[in-house]
């Protein structure tokens, strides 16, 4: 039993939809925290808003509440569980602090006697009011830029007026670095002063004294009532001060920090949280270090919580933060408890690593046309991705070949800027691609003095780059015949993908892996570890690299691979890669579903993904985890290593889709359905003729490969007309055009940013309802799993529209167009699994506008309205080892459940907010309704036109 034997029953507040700043880091802390509770015996209660995350499902928590993160809801659950003794709210973002702040206000915690665990309210208060933290660090000794507090207008002018510029405007009790901006000039302040003070929620601004070109630091720390303190991850950020972490390219551990500094800043991050209040929990303490010999420590904040870097931490180090945070909240100390890795040590020491961790953010400006795409203190990626490497240059190699942006890696792919003007651009107004451009600006020859000035970025790490760059100029000078190995095992080591080291010998892809397969340089699979090999390893959780051979005194030469594998039937499942605009967490969910499914039937499950914040790359979800990027040589590489069944691809979004080809290439088992028919619902010339085979009625359409040709077609399609590129998620790419000047040049940036593509136009049937399905197809029987019907028209993106469970407005002959439909598409097209059909609705006619062979967005939703498991039962389903009639289906929902997409405009501030055809927004929520004569229904329908736009 946990320490403090009172606490029976806990309440835990989740973080609602995802925005950009609280994405699903959160919810993989919550997830883990309500295992860990749930291993003490102790009943948990959720209340979280977001239906398409792993957090919400019935089997996570005792009671779960999928309400609107408000304080009616808190009475409402409190009411119907009057026994809940305490609410932990570090797990969900600031959104669950503020919330706690508010029930705390309003005295509810004390109405219903319940204690608030984990952090300490006055902690939160010392913390969020910059005022109050300011005066602490000075009385503690702890050094802080100058600043001062504005509740007004005319005091932030007389605030500027003493501090000159440039200057940081940051709001208080915000997320993301809302509301806060640099401020270089005085004209550009009285507007920046004004949104901040508009963005707090208690209308006060910080102003700080601008830390431009300082290195910045973050520390991860977990305490227990006993006030043992441990150090669990020391992040550096490549980039300094005056970009928002969340937008930085960090790594662990910190390379450019003398040790001296270190432990001077280790010892103030432990004074710092033992000031700010009593609490047991996790905290994240930020520092800007001066960049000259005399690396001056200034205290940037601190968070009392489990905060978006924890999940990074835990990945980085193997230590699960949010798990043990959980134990210390009820009580527990760090000496009583394992250490989750090693299970022969205690949690109570420091993660040492042997290898490097880098993060790179992931961004999405191109579904926010004409937004501004420079980083500031605002954050604006959508996610991220991690990767492991034995040194910085393969984890940054590694990294870039995450991003699935279509680049190899850094620099040696063809892709990389050459125009001087442009590059200095880019360093000088830190740009999303900056990652990349450093590496363009060494190659056209700019000093690395001269990069270093514009970016202040540390001489190492560009020096890191600059030997990149140099044996890129070596190998360029043999072929793939001349390149002797240890050049070859030298590139690999430093990341350089066998794509890039093609690109440099100007020979194949194939070529460079067959090469090296015969000169046996192959991928080796170390543990993560979290104690540097001092103490063995029990959790198989691996990352890959290349080693020198080792020749033992027999004369044995070896490289050491730490992944054993076993003589077990293996299913892979490929992970969806970093969060994007129309792939979000709904596929992490998908992912580990389909894991503890394939693991139901008797295999070892093996997940291989590169995103930090999701719960399918926890330590202990599949019986091994591969934190790999989900690309094609590293995939193959695992797939050769550990011979699977079969590897499951339909669950990963379209990032899992798109290697399918390659899989059937390389003759490796997909689950499920196939590859031919998985193309063929992409191939819209096949797709119509199933269509026109079966009678079935789809909006007249024609291909297009250039701008000649799409004129050509719209003489006979007639206006408006939707264009659209294939084998692309989240409507990219996609537009109304209602003439052939728009046309035109919509055709023509298409085809620039996408060579090569087959444009689909579509007659857009103007005016009509939008309605899609779910259905589970074993190849002979359909089960639909739901039907959901759009309350917005037809045309905006069914990402971003309202749709509610089941339809509200759609006739018997509709419904059964649609039941029919669907049962004949998901069998002509051989679907084994699940599948998703959007359809459009005219004069009560069933068009069909496409089917995707996968698991859908939509998917996770159905399942949480309906408290059905439905991945689980798909999944069984592609491994052959049940049909759909196994299953004994029972949906239960009373009324409706409306699907609420949340948009995250506020970071673009300047952006075209209409909706249409591209998806814009960043996560939803779940809202139920006993009928239709809600008003928050009556005031969605009501809407539904306003936003739609080409």
């Amino acid at each position: 039993m946990p320490k403090n034997n009172n606490i029976k029953s806990i309440l835990l507040i989740g973080s609602g939809p995802i925005v950009i700043g609280q994405a699903c880091e959160f919810d993989y802390s919550g997830s883990q925290a309500l295992r860990s509770l749930r291993e003490d015996g102790i009943e948990t209660i959720l209340i979280n808003s977001n239906p398409a995350t792993i957090m919400t499902d019935p089997t996570m928590a005792d009671h779960v509440y999928l309400l609107p993160l408000n304080t009616k809801s808190l009475i409402q659950i409190l009411k119907e569980h009057p026994q809940i003794d305490a609410v932990l709210p570090t797990m969900g973002g600031q959104t669950a602090l503020n919330l706690c702040i508010e029930a705390d206000e309003k005295g509810i915690w004390e109405d219903f006697g319940v204690d608030i665990i984990g952090v300490d309210i006055d902690a939160i208060n010392i913390t969020e009011d910059r005022e109050q933290f300011r005066e602490l660090m000075l009385k503690i000794g702890v050094g802080m830029a100058p600043q001062a507090t504005a509740t007004s207008y005319l005091k932030g002018k007389e605030i500027a007026q003493e501090f000159g510029f440039p200057l940081v405007i940051r709001a208080s009790y915000t997320l993301g670095g809302a509301g806060a901006s640099f401020v270089f000039k005085e004209e550009e302040f009285d507007k920046k002063l004004t949104h901040g003070l508009e963005v707090s929620p208690i209308h006060e601004v910080m102003i700080d004294k601008a830390l431009i070109g300082w290195k910045e630091y973050e520390l991860e720390l977990l305490r227990d009532k006993n006030d043992n303190v441990v150090i669990i991850c020391t992040i550096e950020n490549m980039d300094p001060m005056g970009i928002h972490t969340g937008d930085s390219i960090t790594l662990a551990p910190a390379m450019t920090l003398s040790d001296k500094t270190f432990q001077k800043m280790r010892d103030m991050a432990i004074h710092m949280m033992r000031s700010i209040g009593d609490f047991a929990g996790g905290c994240n303490v930020q520092f800007a270090v001066s960049p000259d010999d005399e690396e001056e420590i200034i205290a940037i904040e601190i968070n009392p919580r489990v905060s978006r870097s924890s999940a990074l931490a835990s990945k980085a180090t193997g230590y699960p933060i949010a798990k043990i945070a959980a134990k210390l909240a009820i009580g527990y100390t760090l000496d009583e408890l394992d250490n989750q890795i090693t299970k022969s040590t205690s949690a109570l020491f420091e993660p040492t690593l042997d290898y490097v961790v880098v993060k790179i953010p992931r961004w999405n400006f191109d579904k926010f046309e004409g937004s501004d795409r420079t980083l500031g203190l605002q954050m604006k990626a959508v996610g991220e991705v991690m990767s492991i490497g034995r040194s910085f240059q393969e984890a940054l190699h590694k990294a870039t070949q995450s991003l699935e942006i279509k680049r190899n890696g850094l620099g040696a792919d063809g892709k990389g800027h050459t125009d001087y003007d442009t590059i200095i651009e880019k360093l000088t107004y830190a740009s999303w691609d900056r990652v990349f451009v450093i590496y363009d600006a060494i190659a056209i020859g700019i000093p690395l003095s001269r990069i270093h000035e514009i970016t202040k970025i540390d001489m190492w790490f560009l020096r890191q780059y600059e030997e990149l760059f140099q044996l890129q100029k070596e190998i360029s000078t043999f072929k793939i015949d001349t390149i002797e190995r240890e050049l070859l095992l030298e590139a690999k080591q430093k990341g350089y993908g066998d794509r890039q080291i093609a690109h440099m010998l100007g020979c194949l892809e194939s070529q460079v892996h067959k090469k090296r397969m015969d000169l046996n340089i192959n991928r080796v699979f170390k543990l993560v570890d979290t104690c540097a090999a001092e103490f063995k390893a029990q959790t198989p959780y691996y990352y890959s690299t290349f080693e020198s051979e080792v020749e033992t005194a027999e004369g044995e030469v070896y490289v050491q691979n730490e992944s054993i594998v076993s003589d077990k039937k293996k299913i892979i499942v490929l992970g969806s890669g970093p969060n994007r605009i129309g792939q979000g967490i709904e596929f992490d969910y998908c992912c580990v579903h389909g894991v503890l499914a394939a693991a139901e039937c008797g295999y070892e499950t093996i997940m291989i993904n590169c995103n930090p914040e999701t719960v399918s790359t926890d330590f202990d979800i599949a019986d091994k985890l591969y934190f790999e990027p989900v690309f094609w040589e590293h995939i193959y590489d695992i797939i050769q290593h550990e011979k699977p069944e079969g590897v499951i691809v339909q669950l990963g979004g379209q990032t899992a889709l798109k290697l399918a080809e390659k899989l059937e290439k390389w003759g490796v088992k997909i689950m499920g359905t196939s590859f031919k028919a998985l193309d063929l619902a992409e191939d819209r010339g096949s797709f119509s003729n199933i269509l026109k085979e079966h009678n079935i009625p789809y909006p007249e359409f024609d291909v297009a490969e250039s701008a000649d040709e799409a004129l050509a077609i719209a003489d006979v399609l007639d206006f408006p007309i939707l264009v659209r590129p294939s084998y692309v998620l989240g409507g990219q790419g996609m537009k109304i055009v209602i003439n052939k000047q728009e046309l035109e040049s919509h055709v023509i940036d298409l085809l620039k940013s996408i060579p090569g593509n087959k444009l689909l136009l579509d007659h857009y049937l103007d005016g009509a309802i939008e309605a899609e399905a779910d259905a589970i197809c074993d190849g002979e029987n359909v089960y639909i799993i739901g039907i959901m019907e759009h309350i917005e028209p037809c045309g905006i993106h069914s990402g971003d529209s309202n749709a509610t469970l089941p339809p509200f407005n759609l006739g018997e002959l509709v419904m059964q167009q649609i039941k029919d439909h669907t049962k004949t598409i998901a069998l002509a097209l051989n679907t084994v699994g699940l599948i998703n059909i959007q359809f459009a609705i005219k004069d009560e006619v069933v068009y069909i506008i496409e089917a995707n062979p996968r698991a859908s967005r939509t998917v996770p939703f159905i399942a949480k309205a309906y408290k059905e498991p439905y991945v689980n039962y798909a999944t069984k389903v592609m491994l052959g080892e049940k049909k759909v009639t196994d299953f004994d289906f029972n949906p239960q929902l009373e009324g409706y459940a409306i699907k609420q997409p949340v948009f995250s405009f506020n970071k673009f501030p300047n952006v075209n907010k209409q909706l249409g055809p591209e998806m814009k927004s960043t996560g939803e929520s779940i809202l139920f309704i006993d009928s239709l004569k809600d008003d928050q229904f009556y005031d969605l329908y009501a809407r539904r036109k306003m936003y739609l736009s080409k």
